[in-house]
């Protein structure tokens, strides 16, 4: 049973699992998709906030009784693991990031020596009270969250490194000239693949701005949009080159038939693009410090470009795609490709998952208050 919110509950839905919604924690943005972290902190400021928090935690400590699980699992959300600690059920936390890093910008630097003050260390510990702690990223040197997991030396016992979670793996997928043939992609122009993800009011800026650059791009290429909008009909506009979906289901087949890959830096794209070794064009969300630190891993390791939002224009992403093609290149996407083929995350933390699971003794029937 999953127990989400937002374009999560969408996602979930669509794909028919038992789910149950709780209250969203959500960051305001600007026009073009900036994190306003003061806007945020206004709204959801001292009051607020612990109020949201707790409303949360109530319902998945209603959850968790009510659906009497061997364990929980949570993708970065604090709250089922304090319901979790609550219950004495044991819990696993997946994350790729430790800190909660506010951007040192003139505007935020208050706020940021508040964290470094240690006020959110609080979030950090909270993540690493799970039984294990685990990082869907690689081995170094190409662990991509470095920037991102500055760990204190006391909670490294129990975090390990499984690889990404990757629902199909490269070799799993019939060959780049097989799948374009199949989905009707045009075997003799370059291969342009944007999958814009995350929520839709950090992306709309993007999104725009994306359409009307990709519509003045030479018959050289051909360009597949995804909006990233699981609870739309999957309506496709053409105009020209560029075809635009809400969503893609089958996302895999794209990014191994596509000769490069332009999107948000989130860690999930970044790793996903390294496994099927895929160069990346990467616009990170402005004032978002983890993309920002992916997206400069990303290019530390030699695999992709970044251009800062603000810069987008048609000749940036066209030189990026010139640059990030050369010969030297594709030869070091080959060879990180090659080292970490046999790394599979979705295995080894599913054996960690199901091994803490079965240590678990069931809760008493006088515990479950909530179980009608």
């Amino acid at each position: 049973m999953f127990t989400t919110y937002l374009t999560g509950l969408d996602y979930v839905k669509k794909e028919e699992f038992r789910v149950l919604e709780v209250p969203p924690i959500d960051f305001s943005v600007e026009y073009d998709g900036t994190i306003d972290f003061r806007q945020t902190m206004m709204e959801q400021g001292p009051f607020v906030a612990p109020f949201t928090i707790l409303n949360q935690i109530k319902s998945e400590i209603k959850a968790i009784m009510s659906f009497d699980p061997d364990i929980v699992v949570s993708d970065s959300r604090v709250a089922p693991l304090i319901a979790a600690k609550f219950l004495g059920i044991p819990s696993v936390s997946i994350l790729n990031q430790f800190q909660i890093l506010i951007p040192r910008r003139t505007k935020f630097l208050r706020i940021g020596k508040f964290v470094d003050a240690g006020a959110l260390a609080l979030i950090g510990g909270i993540w690493t009270s799970a039984v294990h702690v685990l990082i869907p990223d690689f081995p170094p040197p190409y662990t991509i969250s470095t920037g991102n997991l500055r760990l204190p030396s006391f909670f490294k016992s129990h975090i390990k490194l499984v690889g990404p979670i990757l629902p199909k793996l490269p070799q799993e997928l019939e060959s780049p000239k097989k799948i374009r043939k199949k989905l009707g992609l045009d075997e003799n122009k370059s291969f342009v693949f944007a999958p814009i993800s995350g929520p839709p009011k950090e992306c709309k800026y993007l999104i725009k701005k994306l359409i009307q650059i990709f519509k003045e791009f030479s018959d050289e290429f051909q360009i597949v949009m995804s909006l990233g909008l699981p609870d739309k009909s999957n309506t496709i506009e053409k105009e020209g080159n560029l075809i635009i979906h809400n969503w893609i289901s089958n996302r895999f087949e794209y990014l191994k038939a596509c000769d490069v890959l332009i999107a948000r830096a989130g860690h999930e794209t970044i790793t996903q693009s390294i496994s099927y070794g895929k160069p990346q064009i990467l616009i990170p969300t402005p004032n978002h410090s983890e993309q920002l630190n992916n997206a400069k891993k990303a290019v530390d390791i030699g695999i992709a470009e970044i251009i800062e939002q603000e810069n987008l224009t048609k000749r940036t992403i066209l030189e990026s795609i010139r640059r990030i093609d050369v010969i030297h290149a594709r030869e070091r996407r080959e060879q990180i490709q090659k080292e970490i083929s046999n790394i599979n995350g979705i295995e080894t933390a599913a054996k960690i998952i199901m091994d803490v699971a079965g240590e678990r003794e069931p809760m008493n029937s006088q515990d479950s208050l909530y179980k009608n």
